[in-house]
């Protein structure tokens, strides 16, 4: 076990071995000459940067997926070897892509031009390229009218190899809703074909998320993007995956309330009887939202459930602990394998996505590989 030099007590404990068991799950789906990338973009989804790129790449991942250059950057500067594609990069990102061997993605005409330009005047060597293809997100992406004019630049641009194609599934994890899927993937499957035929080299092409992996995968095509799913978290179930992320702090103070007093901000936790206390070392600054408050969620001690109550603060938070043996120092679970995200993102109406990165910078990450 090893962690981030700080001292904040609450803490997210990192599973790497459960990241690496989810990793294998995803790829015994898949033949076996699929190649990967896993998404580290966002902090890799709130469970840390370095080590977990390390981690995949030690694991012997085919990409790194990042949201931005600077995340990027960040990998390679401190170590990271492997190749990183970029999907949100911009003209002003350009140089750095090329200084720091980052792929871009590229998703229009302008874009398409920008980095040519910036590859002809800097550089001698051929620049991976990733195509994206707009099949139905309606994000990012070529539009099917779009293509004629892309591949008449590229066969016209020496200094440009196009690494993948690619496009992004919808709603690859609801049911109701597979006839989109397919839809996406038809025009995928066409418009890139027609692309590599102008080209006349091999290009890989990759269109699954983390459910599109667990629901068709059928349609793997070369590549595949894993995200959520390396998390512990996929659209099906549940129970196949490993648990990575543990949010956990340690309970600071316990004291009894009296009948009718009142607990934190606005006085809106109110003793109804006489009650125990604990305050706890986390607030919304960490990730635990205001909304969890007064009573909206539980969280576990000592293998009990205890409310929240009051309102939850900037830096800590109140829970009833009464009946419940508990003191100053004890551990107190938000979520982790006993209590699933899912519990939370759920009393929040939102994604376990939004959980995961919500939790702060100043949370210590502990790392956990055997």
């Amino acid at each position: 076990m090893y962690e981030q030099q700080k001292t904040h007590v609450c803490r997210l404990e990192v599973n790497l071995n459960a990241l690496i068991f989810n990793l294998n799950y995803y790829k015994q789906k898949l033949p076996k000459n699929t190649k990967f990338i896993a998404m580290v973009k966002a902090f890799s989804y709130g469970s840390g940067d370095y080590e977990i790129a390390k981690t995949l790449q030690a694991q012997s991942v085919d990409y790194l997926g990042v949201a931005y250059a600077d995340e990027g950057i960040e990998l390679r500067e401190k170590g990271i070897t492997m190749p990183i594609i970029v999907m949100n990069s911009t003209p002003s990102d350009y140089d750095n892509l090329l200084k720091y061997k980052l792929e871009p993605e590229i998703y229009s005409l302008d874009t398409l031009r920008n980095f040519g330009e910036i590859a002809s005047l800097h550089s001698t060597e051929k620049q991976n390229i990733h195509i994206k293809l707009d099949t139905g997100m309606h994000r990012l992406g070529f539009m099917e009218e779009e293509i004629p004019k892309m591949l008449a630049y590229l066969k016209n641009c020496e200094n440009l190899c196009v690494k993948s194609i690619f496009s992004h599934l919808a709603v690859s994890d609801e049911l109701h809703q597979d006839a989109f899927t397919e839809q996406q993937i038809a025009l995928f499957d066409n418009w890139s074909k027609q692309i590599i035929d102008q080209l006349n080299y091999p290009v890989l092409r990759h269109i699954l998320n983390s459910s599109g992996i667990e629901r068709f995968p059928n349609y793997g095509f070369d590549m595949v993007r894993l995200g959520l799913g390396l998390y512990g978290v996929n659209a099906t179930n549940t129970s196949v995956l490993k648990t990575v992320n543990t949010l956990k702090t340690r309970i600071l103070q316990v004291k009894k309330i009296k009948q009718g007093e009142t607990i934190g901000y606005c006085r809106n936790g109110k003793a109804g009887e006489n009650t125990t206390i604990a305050i706890l070392a986390i607030g919304y600054a960490d990730g635990f939202l205001r909304k969890l408050g007064n009573g909206a969620y539980k969280v576990l001690v000592n293998g009990k459930f205890c409310p929240t109550i009051g309102n939850i603060s900037m830096d800590m938070s109140a829970i009833d602990i009464s009946g419940v043996s508990a003191k100053a120092g004890d551990e107190v679970i938000i979520f982790g394998d006993e209590h699933p995200v899912f519990d939370i993102a759920e009393k929040l109406q939102t994604i376990t996505y939004e959980i995961f990165t919500n939790i702060s910078a100043r949370v210590k990450r502990v790392y956990i590989l055997s």
